[in-house]
């Protein structure tokens, strides 16, 4: 961690016991002051809006102890607390992207003082100026495509009298193994055409695409597997739309599922540019 400025006594962020989570970006002005005079964020702490370069940090103090590199890694291991930090998180977010442009900011963002985060505002000025302007009137939707090929099975499963000896009950085992198998090489083919032709229906609309790693294990929201895990930036006014040509592709095709979320603040599209020098880390 690096060292912090010398910051006056009784400034925000001058108590050595804290430090300043921030949560999005926007553009100086009574919108973003206003949101912090009502809102609150970790813990329940009060907002604060942080002015540098034209742009507005919304802002909150944490504990340094539990925020720092080595308490955030020890804190988010607990997957309640996780959970907890997330929704003030997002909260705050989509309480400030209701209202105006913002950039949201990864999770778990911290700084030493808001002197650090105001120099952070003033020296990355050009870059979030340009994707303000990008964003603006934008918003983002999930598209996640499932392939479980075990509800789309047509081969029974397997009887107990397939584990007897005898060349008839071998052959007949085979016989299911290839039938499975072809039954789940026909979900996996018929998932990704359903992607295939998301990804075209969108891409006629969106003005950006972003490609995530599929979602395993309990981060999966489906039964079976997901195929492709995609975000597209979309004008504000053709969202709804979209949203529902995208949910109407799913044709009912057993064992495959697609899955269209949103709209919601463009946290694939805005995060890319992460506050470089952040005297703390989070997950992304």
């Amino acid at each position: 961690m690096s060292t912090a400025p010398e910051t006056p006594a009784g400034a925000p962020g001058a108590d050595a016991g804290e430090m300043s989570y921030v949560y999005a970006v926007g553009r100086e002005g009574p919108a973003l002051d206003g949101l912090a005079a009502r809102l609150s964020g970790v813990d329940g702490r009060l907002l604060r809006p942080v002015a540098g370069g034209g742009l507005c940090a919304l802002v909150s103090p944490v504990p340094a102890d539990a925020f720092s590199e080595r308490g955030l890694a020890a804190q988010m291991e607990d997957l309640d607390r996780l959970e907890a930090v997330a929704r003030a998180h997002h909260a705050v977010v989509d309480a400030a992207f209701a209202e105006t442009s913002v950039l949201p900011m990864r999770l778990a963002t911290v700084y030493l003082d808001d002197a650090r985060v105001a120099a952070m505002l003033v020296g990355q000025r050009d870059q979030f100026q340009e994707l303000l302007g990008r964003l603006e009137g934008h918003v983002e939707l999930g598209v996640k495509v499932y392939a479980d090929p075990r509800a789309a099975a047509t081969t029974p499963a397997e009887p107990a009298a397939a584990t007897s000896s005898g060349a008839g009950a071998g052959r007949a085992y085979l016989r299911r193994r290839q039938a499975q198998q072809r039954d789940s090489q026909d979900v996996y083919q018929a998932a990704s055409d359903l992607a295939a032709r998301a990804a075209h229906l969108a891409e006629g609309v969106a003005s950006s695409r972003a490609v995530h790693r599929p979602q395993q294990g309990q981060l999966a929201a489906r039964a079976g597997v997901n195929v492709t895990n995609e975000a597209y930036l979309v004008p504000r006014d053709h969202a709804a739309r979209l949203h529902r040509e995208l949910a109407a592709l799913a044709d009912g095709a057993p064992g495959v599922a697609i899955e269209v979320t949103g709209p919601w603040a463009p946290y694939s599209f805005a995060t890319a540019v992460v506050a470089e020098g952040a005297d703390g880390g989070g997950p992304r």
